[in-house]
This record gives C-alpha cells, sequence and structure tokens, in this order.
C-alpha cells in the first residue's frame, strides 16, 4: 500500500505568535496561509521535508461546532493538555539551546531515553508539546 504522512493539525490561539515560534525558532517555512468563514489555516513545514506539513489552525475549527464545543477546547489549549508533535533532529542540544532562549516553557531537558533517544520537551506559545529526538547514533 502507497501509504504516506502528508498533514497533522495543531491548534493555535494567536497566528503570529505561532509563527513566530514555528518559523523564526524552529526555522520552518510558511507553504499556505488560508483565511476562511472568519477562521485562518496556516500550512508550515521543514525545507527537508516538502511532502510533509504542519497546520496550524484554531481551536475547533470546524464552523458546524457548537459554542459549547469551542469553548471545551479553548480551555483544553489554554491548559496546555492538547499534545502537538514530535520532531527529530541530528543536534539535539543546539535545537534545545535555541528553543530554550527563545523563551518558549521547557517541559523536559535534553534526556537520554531507554529506548535509544535523546529527547527533550517544549510548549509551544499555544501550550501544545512538542517533543524533540535525537536517534542515538545519528
Amino acid at each position: 500500500m502507497d501509504l504516506k504522512l502528508r498533514q497533522c493539525f495543531i491548534a493555535v490561539d494567536d497566528h503570529d505568535k505561532a509563527l513566530a515560534f514555528y518559523c523564526d525558532v524552529l526555522e520552518l517555512e510558511i507553504r499556505n496561509d488560508v483565511g476562511f468563514e472568519g477562521m485562518r489555516w496556516v500550512t508550515v513545514g521543514s525545507p527537508l521535508q516538502p511532502d510533509v506539513e504542519i497546520v496550524l489552525e484554531p481551536p475547533a475549527a470546524n464552523p458546524d461546532a457548537s459554542p459549547a464545543d469551542k469553548q471545551a477546547m479553548a480551555e483544553l489549549l489554554a491548559k496546555g493538555t492538547l499534545r502537538g508533535v514530535n520532531f527529530t533532529t541530528a543536534d539535539l542540544d543546539t535545537l534545545y539551546a535555541r528553543v530554550q532562549e527563545s523563551g518558549a516553557e521547557v517541559i523536559q531537558e535534553p534526556t537520554d531515553q531507554p529506548y535509544g533517544v535523546r529527547d527533550c520537551a517544549f510548549r509551544d506559545p499555544a501550550g501544545n508539546m512538542l517533543r524533540f529526538m535525537e536517534r542515538s547514533g545519528d
């Protein structure tokens, strides 16, 4: 079967803050910026993976979501309980220093894990947890 990941979605409450983090700090590139029905979706991705994108979308982006559902999503986002994505890098220490210097909330400092990776974790400006890992031997 020819199956590949194309896009994943991360809820953000402020696209400008999110873009400053994802583009200026993580050095992802903007691929698309679309407004529709009063909402905004911005697609970013790594120049090293032109066929994989992260869509930064509003919480409860479904225009048919009830006001209660939209409120619940906004509250979960504000608490930092929504998960983000995992990234790999060949130089975890340099990436950690860069992201920490940006002021992002550190969840976990670089740690050697028993399953063969060294990883760390931060929250993006919206509170989503992002993990960064370097495989042993990379």
